[in-house]
């Protein structure tokens, strides 16, 4: 039988293992993005002038997360490029005096201590996270997915892992979707926690159930801080739809044991897995940068104007 965790392991102190370390599945083939992603991964495709994994990076960082693992598949092999030194270049930024640039490129490479494994066969999100039990051992652990972007003001991670290390069980981040929506999410069935004012009790998850089948309208977003128990339930879960191993039906087992917790999300997030929503990302990050964000919001005007 697996060793089973009801919660985490405590700390020197009696307490309970606050979260360090963040998985980002990463072995996608980015079909939707087609032909853009023929010949690099979609986790590269850029928003304005950094791709997409970078600003994933720097949020678990922002959070006090910096071990962080890619389960990557066939073809990401640029990840590993963007997070690594490039040598050659940072010379030439040296020698001819781009100090600027110099620092940005250098910035990435110093993030984080990432980390790779390979998925192998594209069995879904529940396989790939399992692939990350030998790297994340019994500790909990946050979990990003690459789609989902949260504002870079936003502290939404960072209180779902100090939720995490107060409860001991694992916490979801939701937001509320109209009933249009509910066939593309998993979906929580939850009542408000009295202990947590912005934070509910999950007793159960549903993926992509639909209006009709649908708990509620709170959907679950890219952003899971998960206990070391989560891999128990993954290797007793079996394929579902496609033949994948969903996470949500290993969550759903989880919350069998104890309700779960979610924090129900309210700010900014990008959804960048759709071709319009990566549009439109693009242009909102480009007006909030203080170089870009002036000339270009002009520009905007200007050219809706002319479209009337």
């Amino acid at each position: 039988m697996p060793r089973r965790h009801a919660t985490p392991a405590p700390d020197d102190e009696g307490g309970t293992v606050r979260p360090r370390k963040a998985v980002i599945p990463a072995a996608g083939l980015g079909t939707r993005f087609l032909p853009a992603t023929k010949a690099q991964p979609k986790e590269m495709l850029p928003l304005v002038d950094k791709p997409a994994i970078q600003y994933v990076v720097e949020e678990a960082v922002r959070a006090g997360l910096d071990d962080i693992l890619m389960v990557t598949g066939r073809g990401k092999r640029a990840l590993e490029d963007h997070f690594d030194h490039a040598v050659e270049l940072e010379r030439q930024l040296a020698a001819t005096g781009k100090e600027d640039l110099l620092a940005a490129v250098q910035a990435v490479t110093n993030l984080a201590l990432v980390h790779y494994v390979r998925q192998g066969k594209p069995l879904g999100l529940g396989h790939a996270i399992g692939c990350a039990r030998h790297h994340v051992g019994d500790e909990p652990f946050a979990v990003l997915l690459g789609d989902d972007l949260i504002g870079e003001d936003e502290r939404l991670l960072q209180r779902m892992v100090d939720v995490c290390a107060e409860t001991g069980r694992s916490v979801i981040a939701v937001m509320e979707f109209g009933d249009e929506d509910l066939s593309r999410y998993g979906v929580v069935a939850a009542e408000p926690d009295p202990d947590h004012p912005d934070v509910y009790r999950v007793t159960d998850l549903v993926e992509k159930p639909g209006k009709a089948n649908a708990p509620s309208n709170l959907c679950i977003i890219g952003r899971y801080v998960l206990t070391p128990d989560i891999f128990d339930h993954i290797e007793q879960t079996k394929p579902g739809r496609g033949g994948e191993i969903q996470l949500t039906d290993a969550m759903r087992a989880q919350a069998r044991d104890e309700p779960i917790r979610a924090i129900k999300f309210t700010g900014t997030r990008y959804d960048v897995g759709q071709k319009g929503d990566y549009l439109k990302a693009t242009v909102q990050v480009a007006a909030k940068r203080h170089d870009l964000g002036p000339e270009f919001i002009e520009f905007l005007r200007s050219f809706v104007a002319g479209l009337g």
